[in-house]
């Protein structure tokens, strides 16, 4: 707690050192005396400036902010009369104010505001007394300075009590949001008689009113749509991701997961790139509210394929610019089947030309098109082109113009391009 008023240690004396001590004992009793009223009368102030504030009672009945008030000022005047000691009021008073406009959602600069209006009502009574008594102006002056360091510490007080009650509820959202996301993506046996969506927007009834009560006490909007994502740390300690109000975010899970609101709204995919920076992950297709944790699948099943270096890396990737490869490479035991049935007329190729012949198939199915065609998306010499492919029509022979085969051909080559096993062309 700053000094009162008197020599500070080391310094040379104060104006105030020199009043004498009767004067000083007499302005002492007669502001001691002004107290009770001089409370009163900031407390009447602050409620007319501030009408909102609640009123709370102590355990006599009355109001706790009339009981700091009135203590805050009998401390400070009771070491008018020994200035080597510091005013010192109980912390716990000011740190209650404190916590009180943090649980109040009210702002640290209304409770400033409120303290200052307090000493300038106080200051206006201790000048009048000041007068009435003879203390000289540089005393008064140096009053003035010392209650207003006295200020500084009881705001101090009440600052640390803000700072408590503000961690106290982030805690405690933080606890209801991982609560609210729990719920929002736990696997949930489907109904054999149809979708949950069947019962409603929000799922059958008793699913709906739990997430509709959890939602309310965070205060999170029901949205008709959502994504849900996976996100990778960049660093053990890493800071939060700023993904902005509305957006559910869980860093205590080991893999931090998040769940978008809305995510098709205009501006948000860019948003959350922005505040993902230096992060990645993937989130998930929108999906509506319901069906969450098939959202959650996907990204998780993307968040894979990153860490097998099939997916790029270094930042959050959304589901849906990277379907081919999800789908693709999701199945891998069956296109890996598949793969090995449908490209057995390969298998007696070698490995070099055997590469070849399936890139040339590969481009010959997706342009559809003649040998320039093909030679032209693979950079070779049409002649080239024309004898891969008569080697591919004796290998497969009239199968090759089955629509289904070529079907199948088509999707396990792509899916081998997207490994990396077979070369890649624009």
């Amino acid at each position: 707690m700053p000094p009162g008023p008197g020599p500070h240690p080391g310094g040379p004396l104060s104006a105030w050192h020199d009043v004498p001590r009767t004067q000083v004992r007499q302005f002492a009793a007669l502001a001691m005396a002004e107290v009770p009223v001089l409370a009163e009368e900031i407390l009447g102030e602050i409620r007319r400036e501030y009408p909102h504030l609640p009123v709370i009672l102590d355990d006599s009945g009355e109001p706790k902010s009339l009981v700091g008030i009135r203590r805050a000022i009998e401390v400070f005047v009771q070491h008018l009369d020994s200035p080597e000691d510091r005013p010192r009021v109980h912390p716990e008073v000011f740190q209650d104010f404190g916590r009180g406009e943090g649980l109040g959602g009210r702002t640290l600069d209304s409770l400033q505001a409120i303290y200052r209006m307090g000493v300038r009502l106080a200051w206006r009574r201790l000048a009048e007394i000041g007068q009435r008594v003879d203390i000289p102006p540089p005393a008064m002056y140096e009053l003035a300075d010392a209650g207003y360091e006295y200020l500084d510490g009881l705001v101090d007080q009440s600052v640390r009590g803000y700072a408590e009650a503000a961690a106290r509820q982030a805690g405690e959202r933080l606890r209801l949001q991982r609560k609210l996301m729990e719920l929002l993506l736990a696997e949930r046996v489907r109904s054999p008689a149809g979708p949950e969506a069947a019962h409603g927007p929000h799922g059958p009834p008793e699913f709906a009113a739990a997430l509709a009560e959890r939602a309310a006490r965070i205060g999170w909007p029901l949205p008709t749509t959502v994504a849900a994502g996976v996100l990778l740390r960049p660093a053990r300690e890493a800071v939060a991701p700023a993904v902005g109000q509305g957006v559910l975010l869980d860093m205590e899970a080991e893999l931090p997961r998040v769940v978008v609101p809305e995510p098709d709204a205009a501006g948000r995919p860019e948003l959350l790139r922005r505040a993902m920076t230096g992060w990645s992950g993937a989130i998930g297709p929108p999906v509506p509210l319901v069906d969450a944790a098939k959202s959650l699948r996907w990204a998780e099943a993307a968040v894979r394929l990153m860490e097998r270096g099939l997916l790029p890396t270094g930042e959050v990737l959304l589901c849906t610019e990277h379907t081919q490869a999800l789908v693709l490479l999701q199945p891998e035991e069956l296109i890996d089947d598949l793969a090995r049935r449908a490209l057995a007329p390969l298998a007696d190729c070698g490995r070099t030309h055997g590469r070849r012949l399936a890139e040339t198939l590969l481009a010959w199915l997706e342009t559809r098109g003649g040998a320039p065609e093909v030679a032209g998306r693979l950079g070779v010499h049409p002649q080239t082109v024309r004898y891969r492919l008569r080697q591919i029509r004796e290998l497969w022979g009239d199968e090759i113009d089955d629509p289904d085969r070529r079907f199948e051909l088509e999707l396990v080559l792509r899916a081998q391009r997207l490994r990396g096993e077979l070369g890649t062309w624009t």
